[in-house]
């Protein structure tokens, strides 16, 4: 009894389906399309742009697998023995080892006569690279937004990143530093602890990733030999693997080769800082929050508009019970109905995000101050949120058509 209900059920909803306006069925559809859309596209944009952010740290910062020192060292011990092993990694595609330390960057020393006026000075940390190998992992040279990008030979000339620039990060806060007037070709002084030197500023660098940004980048030989590290003791390791390679593999087999006792061995994703994960919770939930919005806006009009269709389709529906057709087999078909729309709602969702909409904000990410955004759409969550519209809009569908059913069949049939 219950699938002869179920093949009445379908034989009557696919001929109210085709018998119905098509406008109104493209306008139903056009709903449910904008509902999916809503829900995909409004959390996937908040979670990608800080996705964005995720990904350009992991491209231009710390790369696949990152090597660090121990949170109670002043540096990696052993750093000749870590590189020696990294070298020997079978899936190593590049790495840049460097030499970090604290240093204090004055801008004003030769203009400034006077002890009582305020140095233009700003705290900040200095970085010694190899110019090509950070460049071959990082492609930090495209960064360069002023001047030029380093050289082995550049001794005495230093790389800024934009966010000690007053030009760059205009904040007008009383306990916020920032130099000025500083451009390629400025003469800068940089004290390293008892030692201070003065550089010449050979180009200015602009990132949304903040250990770019915030960092003042120097020839390797030269800042070895001015913060004593003659040792060749690095302070992290940047390794970038093949394609196709797995980090967390390559953390493994360091740490069995002994790295891990004298240095934090850390994939890209466990090095991500915490505050971008606890963002992109936030926008995840945020997202959610917006589009369970859309969802129910979706729901109570597939509501109305069902039961604008049973009311006016009442007699009719009385008929259909008087000559033995069951309640249950009519509201069964308004259902389908339901599915139908919000199938093809679906699936005209489906194309658009997977074809044209995500490959766009790959290729043409949202520039947001802090992060390249693009949009974020797992096939796992995208089909759980298919599931979800399609079981909201059935519910939605037959709540009107068995208000609408249960009704006295002869009421019905006459109008009353």
């Amino acid at each position: 009894m219950f699938w002869l209900d179920v093949k009445i059920a379908w034989f009557l909803g696919v001929r109210q389906i085709a018998r119905s306006s098509v406008w109104t069925t493209l306008l139903i559809i056009g709903v449910m399309t904008l509902t999916f859309l809503n829900l995909v596209v409004v959390s996937g944009i908040l979670v990608g742009l800080i996705e964005g952010s995720v990904r350009a740290n992991k491209n231009y910062y710390t790369s696949d697998v990152i090597v660090s020192k121990l949170e109670q060292k002043e540096f990696i011990e052993n750093s000749g023995s870590v590189i020696s092993q990294i070298e020997q990694l079978p899936d190593l595609k590049a790495y840049s080892a460097r030499y970090l330390d604290g240093v204090t960057i004055e801008a004003n020393y030769r203009t400034r006569t006077d002890d009582r006026v305020k140095p233009d000075a700003v705290g900040a940390l200095a970085a010694g690279i190899d110019p090509k190998k950070e460049d071959d992992l990082t492609g930090l040279s495209k960064f360069v937004v002023e001047g030029e990008y380093l050289n082995t030979n550049d001794y005495d000339k230093v790389l800024i990143g934009s966010n000690l620039l007053k030009k760059y990060l205009p904040v007008d806060s009383p306990g916020f530093a920032a130099l000025e007037n500083i451009g390629p070709g400025t003469k800068v002084r940089i004290s390293f602890g008892d030692t201070t030197r003065e550089f010449t500023v050979k180009g200015i660098l602009k990132s949304k990733v903040g250990e770019i940004s915030t960092r003042v980048y120097f020839v390797d030989d030269q800042l070895r030999g001015l913060i004593g590290r003659e040792d060749f003791n690095v302070d992290e390791i940047a390794i970038a693997l093949n394609e196709g390679s797995n980090p967390s593999e390559t953390t493994r087999r360091l740490k069995a080769g002994g790295v891990g006792q004298v240095a934090k061995v850390q994939t890209f994703s466990e090095a991500e800082p915490q505050f971008l994960k606890d963002i992109k919770a936030t926008f995840a939930l945020l997202g959610n929050a917006i589009s369970s919005i859309g969802l129910a806006v979706a729901s109570i009009t597939v509501f109305i508009v069902i039961f604008i269709n049973a009311v006016t389709r009442r007699k009719f529906i009385g008929i259909a019970k008087g000559i033995g057709i069951s309640g249950r087999a009519i509201e069964l078909s308004y259902v389908f109905q339901s599915f139908f729309y919000a199938l093809c709602g679906s699936i005209i969702g489906l194309v658009l995000v997977y074809l044209f909409l995500e490959p766009y904000f790959n290729a043409n990410p949202i520039n947001f101050p802090f992060s390249d955004g693009i949009l974020v759409a797992p096939l796992g969550a995208t089909s759980f949120r298919v599931f979800l519209l399609i079981l909201t809009t059935i519910i939605a569908g037959y709540v009107p058509a068995r208000l609408i059913v249960r009704k006295n069949t002869l009421d019905s049939i006459l109008g009353r």
